[in-house]
């Protein structure tokens, strides 16, 4: 593969026009690349959650796709409220979503389990009226 690819988004608050479209270009870049079906899935998965959340919860943010030799790293940074209780917040199920958000199809509470589920190596720093950094690494051999 040589150099890294990397590539970065700005996502946009409440914009769910525009949802997903950083994760269908993650996934169609991994695609190019020749990356294996499941892989593409899986990152798929992760920066769809992960961009959701900017969407949702985060207040808009980045999000960064760094693909190197042996990973993938999924990045997503915003300067949101912040998680008050992370280790709910990675419960199945659990949401923090309003109801307007839910009546939308969104924010069932799965976002957050799915990433981790979905990553070799998974990180989350969240700081109350900071944000949140989120890490996801899939490996690729």
């Amino acid at each position: 593969m040589g150099e890294p690819v990397l590539l970065e988004f700005e996502v946009k608050p409440l914009d769910f026009l525009a949802a997903g479209e950083a994760a269908e270009h993650v996934k169609e870049t991994l695609k190019t690349l020749g990356l294996s079906s499941d892989i593409c899935r899986r990152a798929a998965v992760v920066a769809y959650e992960a961009e959701m959340n900017l969407v949702i919860h985060g207040g808009g943010g980045r999000m960064v796709l760094r693909v190197e030799e042996d990973r993938i790293a999924i990045i997503a940074v915003d300067k949101g409220p912040g998680i008050p209780d992370l280790s709910l917040a990675m419960q199945e199920g659990y949401s923090t979503a309003p109801d307007y958000i839910r009546e939308m199809g969104f924010g069932a509470g799965m976002g957050l389990s799915n990433i981790k589920r979905n990553s070799d190596e998974f990180e989350i720093d969240t700081e109350i009226g900071k944000g949140t950094k989120l890490v996801s690494v899939i490996y690729i051999k």
